[in-house]
């Protein structure tokens, strides 16, 4: 019996020192296994759509379609009566408002269409909807320590993230349940989250979950202000 009850405390303790030891590498590939156990991401080709609602304006809903292996976005928003349509296919780009095409620069000024914003949404929601596959990125500069949080009464393993000065000066956790390794919060500070940029950013909370081509996504992400816990809307995925 005392054999068995000092082997019970072997095999516990070792549990115990791998998870207390984990890299963050290690963290990473992981969550990655849960969330993309094909590794569909780098050739995603497939559409869903985004409904954001917040309390300060009627809800906009999103139709996306991204094809990585093409090099092909699209983001049709639709929000009361206006539809903007962003399109990148490689090289090229094209707007359109209320189905128009043919837009004044004029027109464009005033409804803030242009390719450049075209690319930041794309940038956008592929980042976002690549994670944590993403943070596999050239650029991304992981601490390797993996850190043991608790937000919200929920202890989570912990990958801090920055970037090379040409991506982004913005500082980055990510918060995995340490049982599964799913995903379940990301935040960010603008610099330095223990310094001058601790009143800045914001933190995203991650329910529910919906698969697409194989890839488990966050369904619901509720957006907050660090500073003060400001609920400032919802995002909701769906399927198209």
């Amino acid at each position: 019996m005392k054999k068995f009850l000092l082997l019970v405390v072997l095999v516990l303790s070792s549990h115990i020192i791998i998870a207390q030891q984990i890299t963050a590498d290690q963290l990473l590939e992981k969550a990655i296994q849960y969330h993309d156990p094909n590794n569909t991401w780098p050739q995603f080709n497939g559409q869903f759509t985004v409904t954001m609602e917040t309390h300060s304006n009627s809800k906009r809903l999103s139709k996306i379609y991204i094809n990585l292996s093409e090099e092909y976005f699209r983001v049709q928003a639709t929000r009361d009566t206006i539809v903007t349509d962003y399109t990148l296919n490689k090289e090229d780009c094209s707007l359109t408002l209320n189905g128009a095409s043919n837009l004044s620069e004029e027109t464009l000024k005033a409804n803030n269409m242009s390719c450049e914003r075209a690319e930041m949404y794309k940038n956008y929601y592929t980042y976002l909807y690549g994670l944590p596959m993403k943070l596999k990125n050239p650029g991304t500069i992981l601490d390797p320590t993996v850190e043991k949080k608790t937000f919200k009464g929920k202890e989570y393993l912990v990958l801090k993230a920055t970037y090379d000065e040409a991506i982004g000066s913005d500082v980055w956790f990510f918060y995995f349940d340490p049982n599964t390794y799913a995903m379940e919060i990301y935040q960010f500070f603008k610099g330095d989250p223990n310094g001058k940029g601790k009143d800045t950013g914001e933190y995203i909370l991650l329910t529910e979950e919906i698969v697409i081509n194989n890839i488990r996504f966050p369904k619901n992400r509720a957006w907050y202000y660090n500073k003060d816990d400001t609920y400032l809307g919802t995002d909701f995925l769906n399927k198209m």
